[in-house]
């Protein structure tokens, strides 16, 4: 089934850190993450998609996080 599924999130400062993975036809898993700022309708949701795929949807949900937590110390 090649469906996205939500791990976990976490809280950073103003940000809102959420891995997302899919699984592939192929047994692989994909990785994205959403990182979502503000309140209401001032609410910003970057999604970022990455090109690697992964033998395990935690590492999957690793590198999603990683990445998204690079974002943030970029973004300062």
């Amino acid at each position: 089934m090649n469906q996205k599924k939500k791990i976990t999130h976490m809280q950073v400062g103003k940000y809102q850190v959420s891995p997302l993975t899919r699984s592939l036809p192929d047994g692989c898993f994909s990785a994205g993450v959403s990182i979502r700022s503000g309140r209401g309708t001032n609410t910003t949701d970057r999604v970022m998609r990455f090109t690697p795929s992964f033998r395990s949807a935690a590492a999957a949900d690793r590198y999603a996080t990683q990445e998204g937590l690079r974002w943030i110390d970029a973004a300062h």
